[in-house]
C-alpha cells in the first residue's frame, strides 16, 4: 500500500503537465475581438465613405480660391509677425472686437521710409 501510495506521489507531477491545450482558447478570443473590430472598422468606413467623397468634391470646388487667398494669408501672417504679441481679443458693447499688442512694435529700418532732399517724408 505504502508502495502503491509513493507510485501516485511520484505520477502526480507528470499527470498534471500533459494538458496545456487551454491557451488555444484565449487565442481564438484575441482573434475573435479583432474579427469584431475588422467588422466594426468596415462598417464606419462604409458609412463614411459618401461623406468623404463629397468633401473631397467640396475640396475640389473651392481650390481655385483657395490658391487666390494664399499669397494674401502670407502678408497677414508677415503683418502680424507672432500670435504671442497680442493679448485675447476682447468684445466691445458695441459689437467691435479689439485686438492689442501686448509687445511693442519695433520699426524695421528697411520699411521706414526715408527722407526726401529737404527732409520730409512723404506717407
Amino acid at each position: 500500500m505504502r508502495l502503491l501510495f509513493a507510485l501516485c506521489l511520484v505520477a502526480a507531477p507528470a499527470l498534471a503537465e500533459d494538458a496545456p491545450a487551454q491557451p488555444k482558447a484565449e487565442d481564438d478570443g484575441f482573434s475573435l475581438m479583432e474579427e469584431g473590430m475588422k467588422l466594426v472598422m468596415r462598417g464606419m468606413i462604409s458609412e463614411m465613405q459618401p461623406t468623404l467623397d463629397e468633401m473631397g468634391k467640396a475640396l475640389q470646388e473651392i481650390e481655385p480660391h483657395l490658391r487666390e487667398l494664399g499669397p494674401k494669408l502670407q502678408q497677414l501672417i508677415a503683418l502680424i509677425d507672432d500670435v504671442k504679441n497680442y493679448d485675447a481679443p476682447v468684445m466691445l458693447p458695441n459689437g467691435d472686437i479689439l485686438i492689442r499688442r501686448n509687445a511693442p512694435l519695433l520699426p524695421k529700418p528697411d520699411i521706414l521710409p526715408q527722407p526726401g532732399p529737404n527732409g520730409e517724408i512723404e506717407l
